[in-house]
């Protein structure tokens, strides 16, 4: 009696695996370079350019780079949520549409959350290993950002 009842269960839950396959999500994926993105506007050196784009814009810009399990439920809306949520936070294709005191608020945040190793998430670098700072590219783009923040300072 207890058999048919687990058997059911798993039937149950492998069907739902299942069903949820056809729910899909919008893919954060962008055809154009947006006008308003940071280094349209504001210096940002080719070394900087990189660590952003290994470290951050996955959920931090207009666009993903989307791994292969990214096509499998329930880790597509998991992985939404997360770049949906950083997006909000700060998209670096945006940031020139924040205004003065915003853009000087996140750019205190990068350094703090960089300098207190919140950013990029644990999650994030178990499997992008690459994505993880070193001490040197933390200091830089701890200068990088004040450097930004002058620049900033000096259009008001």
């Amino acid at each position: 009696m207890k058999k048919s009842i687990l058997k059911k269960i798993i039937l149950v839950i492998v069907v739902l695996l299942i069903v949820i396959q056809f729910f899909g999500t919008k893919k954060n994926i962008s055809n154009e370079v947006s006008q308003n993105a940071i280094d349209k506007h504001y210096g940002v050196p080719a070394n900087i350019q990189e660590v952003l784009k290994t470290s951050c814009y996955d959920c931090h810009s207009n666009n993903t780079d989307y791994p292969w399990y990214s096509n499998v439920q329930p880790v597509k809306w998991w992985l939404e949520g997360h770049v949906n949520e950083g997006k909000e936070e700060l998209n670096f294709d945006e940031f020139n549409t924040y205004s003065i005191k915003k853009k000087l608020h996140k750019l205190d945040e990068v350094i703090e959350t960089v300098r207190k190793n919140e950013m990029p998430l644990k999650s994030y670098t178990i499997i992008h290993r690459n994505a993880k700072l070193s001490e040197s590219e933390k200091l830089e783009l701890e200068r990088w950002a004040n450097d930004v923040k002058n620049q900033v300072r000096a259009t008001q």
